[in-house]
């Protein structure tokens, strides 16, 4: 689909005369249902990018920041409780992921499918950031937090979702690299913006969480989608059908299958990492083992992560368009991460040593965030009818990770050291064996993409 949201689509494939000629001189590509893409313009992408941004920036900067500061001021003794908080909104995200999905695949609209979610969630958002920046308690936080990140996902997942209806397969890994900057980047400015209003409940939530608004309010009004009110489905939607929607058989759709799983076991040997990242350069480069000795540290390497992990986004992005190959990029990120993480888990004190692993480390999670998210485009179940329900059942491999990992790791750091001493080392070493299985098993399972 072209930028026009009226752009033509047949019901067969596309055979005709007419349509081989549009495909010649625009490079249009047509689904198996018989959609015909076109390039999308650069205005669509540059909405695209600033809603991201916006988004991120609204829900990222509370985690980073803002919604620490509340747990201290209401629970100064229990600040445990901030992980607590986030755990429970994700499981709740990740349950209610699918299921818009599934509502927006379906959704019949003048505005089409994708947009009335997107600022239906950034309004949800909004406000569930003023119900947590007027709490008087952590309970209330909790439910205004719950809704916060329910918005914001749903803002950020319709605009997945709207790559997959309108992207031809020849953007997807450049559209994806882009994008996977824009998530590199946004942290750190939502972060930035928190703290220069430190002080104010209100105006550090609201702020950033009114970047994201604008944004998405300059997506609703700029891009438009064909209107979907003369859509008609074979099926009405039931309480079983929405219930099964929530899973998918892994034989009828082997590579959506084997990507998740390798998603998955990436996702989880990043999270064993990043999880104790601070606290395995505090053991290694001071003798209290404090964080807070190497503040100014943990910042610079922060932003060389950035950086680096932003670099290899937009360069495994770009790079997979133009080669035509994603199962590559994806072992090569895995095979990329194992040896950063090895030399990590061996660098012993030797600051350089520790950099240059982390600098590994941040160039294939960059490579794979790209590549991957173009991947599951590719493999993408029903990507014309249900690409909602695919998407959000995709997004239960990150939020299994990020839930799963750190309850793991907790064990692991504990095995073969005595003491206050703990067995960092043996967590990256794990995050090695899994970030390069994840790569053998794109290479040798997906069959349907190169």
């Amino acid at each position: 689909m072209s930028d026009n949201p009226n752009a033509p689509a047949a019901l067969g494939s596309a055979t005709s005369p007419a349509q081989q000629a549009l495909a010649a001189e625009t490079q249009a590509e047509t689904t198996a249902t018989g959609t015909l893409r076109t390039p999308v313009k650069a205005k669509y992408i540059g909405f695209l990018l600033w809603a991201m941004f916006g988004a991120y920036v609204a829900l990222v900067a509370p985690i980073g920041l803002s919604l620490s500061l509340r747990i201290q001021e209401l629970a100064p003794s229990n600040v445990e409780l901030l992980g607590l908080v986030i755990g429970i909104a994700a499981i709740v995200t990740t349950i209610t992921g699918p299921l818009v999905g599934i509502w927006s695949d379906r959704a019949r609209s003048r505005f089409g499918r994708r947009r009335p979610f997107a600022l239906a969630g950034a309004v949800a958002g909004i406000i569930g950031l003023a119900v947590v920046a007027a709490a008087a308690n952590v309970p209330v936080v909790l439910l205004g937090w719950i809704l916060t990140s329910a918005g914001w996902s749903m803002t950020m997942n319709s605009l997945i979702q709207s790559q997959a209806d309108r992207l031809p397969e020849s953007q997807y890994g450049r559209v994806a690299g882009m994008t996977g900057f824009v998530q590199m980047v946004a942290p750190v400015a939502g972060v930035g913006l928190a703290s220069a209003f430190i002080g104010n409940n209100y105006l550090v939530f609201l702020v950033p969480g009114s970047v994201g608004l604008i944004a998405i309010l300059c997506w609703v009004l700029f891009v438009k989608e064909r209107d979907t009110r003369d859509i008609r489905f074979a099926e009405p939607m039931s309480l079983g059908k929405t219930l099964s929607g929530l899973v998918f058989n892994p034989r009828r759709y082997p590579d959506f299958a084997w990507n998740w799983l390798a998603r998955l076991l990436f996702m989880t040997g990043v999270t064993f990492s990043s999880t104790y990242t601070s606290l395995f350069f505090a053991s290694r480069l001071t003798t209290s083992g404090q964080v807070a000795d190497i503040g100014p540290l943990i910042a610079v390497l922060s932003l060389i992560s950035v950086v680096v992990t932003g670099v290899g986004a937009l360069f495994g992005g770009f790079l997979s368009d133009k080669l035509n190959r994603r199962r590559v990029f994806v072992l090569s990120s895995g095979i990329l991460y194992t040896i950063g993480a090895v030399t990590l888990a061996f660098g012993g004190s030797n600051f350089g040593v520790l950099i240059i692993g982390s600098c590994l480390t941040g160039l294939a999670l960059g490579i794979f965030s790209s590549v991957d998210q173009a991947l599951v485009l590719n493999v993408l179940p029903e990507k014309d009818t249900d690409a909602g329900r695919f998407l959000g059942i995709n997004g239960y491999s990150t939020s299994i990770a990020q839930a799963v990992a750190p309850l793991l790791a907790t064990p692991l750091i504990l095995i073969g050291v005595a003491g206050n001493d703990k067995n960092y080392g043996l967590l990256f070493l794990v995050a090695a064996a899994l970030t390069i299985v994840a790569g053998i098993i794109v290479q040798w399972g997906v069959k349907s993409v190169r």
